[in-house]
């Protein structure tokens, strides 16, 4: 199912792979040569690779926790990245691309703006989204960006990427906390100059042709924006494709665009982050 905030399948009904745990390190290293879609539109597989992240949870300014994902590269002194989910949640295939870019060199937390809660339909992922505290949610994102930062495992630069429901908090990350890059696929872009001008990011932008939400009124307006706030280090790139067009879980994706899209985003943080 597809609509403005993301696509999705309930793939619950599905028995999850069991791999002996003496077999289980070299079973999720063989996940690796395959093509990441491919593993994402798998839900066993998805499943599996979702299992080379580890739960993290630190403490915000006022006390509470906020919880998600990390995926560590091998090399130390690495570039560093926040994730932000679509409106579904921290599911198993937001974990998988974690684990992906840590593969590509990138220290990854994704973070879990739902406190563990996972939607499968756009019911229930709409109540999820429309029930968020936003006070929690900037503390969270805000602290995650603090902790990579401070990572000694970082090289002290991090970037945010998000889809959809996250592509917006991508942006919204970048407007509260001084970042490196900014990544937005298909998320929502509705600023003002003013709001903008606390901007300190390149920006790069994945959006749709046919998408009816994110179009090309919205993208436009922004680009004004951010040309009004003086912002110039933005870059829009189009396909010809619908909303999320980059998730292979959904009706809508696209396997060439998806892949264009995904060489764009590695080139870009790896020349802002190193």
């Amino acid at each position: 199912m597809c609509d403005e905030f993301g696509c999705g399948t309930d793939y619950s009904h599905l028995a999850p792979i069991k791999v002996p745990q003496e077999k289980r390190r070299a079973f999720i290293k063989g996940l690796i040569s395959l093509p990441l879609a491919a593993v994402l539109a798998d839900p066993a597989l998805a499943s599996a690779a979702a299992e080379g992240v580890q739960d993290i949870t630190i403490k915000m300014p006022d006390g509470k926790s906020t919880s998600g994902v990390v995926a560590y590269p091998e090399q130390a002194n690495a570039p560093t990245l926040l994730l932000i989910h679509e409106w579904w949640g921290l599911n198993d295939q937001i974990k998988a691309v974690a684990r992906e870019f840590a593969n590509e060199g990138f220290l990854v937390v994704a973070v879990d703006m739902y406190n563990g809660k996972v939607a499968t339909t756009g019911e229930d992922a709409k109540a999820l989204m429309m029930g968020m505290d936003m006070n929690f949610a900037n503390q969270a994102v805000v602290s995650w960006i603090d902790w990579l930062k401070n990572s000694p495992k970082g090289n002290g630069k991090v970037g945010t990427l998000g889809w959809c429901f996250g592509g917006g908090w991508s942006l919204n990350t970048s407007l509260l906390t001084p970042v490196d890059a900014t990544v937005i696929y298909y998320g929502h872009l509705n600023k003002t100059a003013a709001q903008l001008s606390s901007l300190h990011s390149p920006v790069l932008g994945h959006f749709g042709t046919l998408d009816k939400s994110i179009d090309e009124k919205m993208v436009g307006e922004f680009e004004n924006a951010m040309d009004e706030a003086g912002k110039k280090d933005y870059t829009s790139y189009w396909y010809t494709a619908n909303h999320a067009f980059a998730n292979p879980t959904g009706a809508r994706y696209d396997a060439d665009d998806a892949a264009l899209a995904w060489s764009r985003t590695l080139a870009f943080l790896h020349k802002h982050l190193g």
